[in-house]
């Protein structure tokens, strides 16, 4: 599987424009982001990009007076792991999760400590989303539960998940990359109840969970609202993130729609973490 790098160049740079535009092309088909001011680097399967338009950055709204210059570049498999280990340092969420890659050492002690080799995978906490996801699973109560973790990119939340005693665990990922890396970092984890699958919301037909995991992007959200409803046991929480503060009424009034109430938002920056019940 092939990967492209799109390298952003924005004047003036900003942390909010820069998540602005990671929002914007993640609904476009890219993966995973790294931030280099002034530079934001982006990628996307390469069969993916073919199916863009040609013009495809022309498609990304943009604040007033904020100009890009871009290029794209072919990357090689074996170049992303070196691209991970120079710009991957290990983070702790609430001092209470460590996430931290196999060449880490002498990192500090937490109550969780998750591995992970993310390669092309979106999810090592240090995006927003992820963080906000990881701090919501720290403070909700799995033990014994049956999890989701839907768009599961590493595979993070859902090896969260175990370790916080969950009974069973669905890992769902539509990337072939992310999922056969899903299954390493499992292995990686010795984590013994996660279960991963390579696919979409459509494979959740007949399946049913107590807790619901969805850090992906709006648009999917929207669309699948009703599909993880169906799949939501009464009395169960969704949390939905991959969303910008300004995305969180439509996300609500979708989500309300399809029969859920809302429970509780959490920011970090620009981003937002969304809560529901059934």
């Amino acid at each position: 599987m092939s990967y492209t790098e799109l390298k952003v160049k924005i004047k003036p740079y900003t942390a909010e424009t820069a998540e602005i535009l990671i929002a914007q092309l993640a609904e476009l088909g890219f993966e995973s982001f790294m931030e280099s001011e002034p530079n934001l680097l982006a990628y996307i399967n390469t069969t993916t990009l073919k199916t863009l338009p040609v013009d495809f950055i022309g498609l990304v709204g943009l604040p007033e007076g904020v100009i890009i210059d871009y290029e794209l570049n072919a990357i090689a498999d074996k170049n992303w792991n070196e691209v991970w280990e120079s710009n991957f340092e290990p983070i702790i969420v609430d001092n209470r999760c460590l996430v931290k890659a196999s060449f880490h050492a002498d990192t500090p002690k937490t109550d969780y400590e998750i591995l992970i080799d993310p390669k092309m995978s979106f999810g090592t906490g240090h995006h927003q989303t992820t963080h906000l996801m990881i701090s919501a699973l720290l403070n909700h109560q799995v033990e014994g539960l049956t999890v989701l973790d839907m768009g599961c990119g590493t595979g993070v939340l859902a090896i969260l998940a175990e370790m916080r005693g969950a009974q069973s665990v669905v890992a769902i990922d539509n990337d072939e990359w992310a999922y056969r890396n899903t299954l390493e970092n499992i292995a990686n984890n010795n984590c013994k109840r996660i279960t991963a699958h390579l696919g979409d919301a459509a494979l959740l037909k007949g399946m049913s969970f107590d807790v619901i995991l969805a850090n992906i992007n709006l648009n999917i959200l929207l669309a699948d609202v009703n599909a993880y409803v169906n799949s939501l046991k009464s009395g169960g929480t969704i949390f939905m993130s991959g969303i910008l503060k300004d995305d969180v009424e439509t996300l609500k009034i979708a989500a309300e729609k399809a029969g859920l109430s809302f429970n509780k938002v959490d920011y970090r920056d620009s981003w937002a973490m969304v809560a529901f019940r059934k």
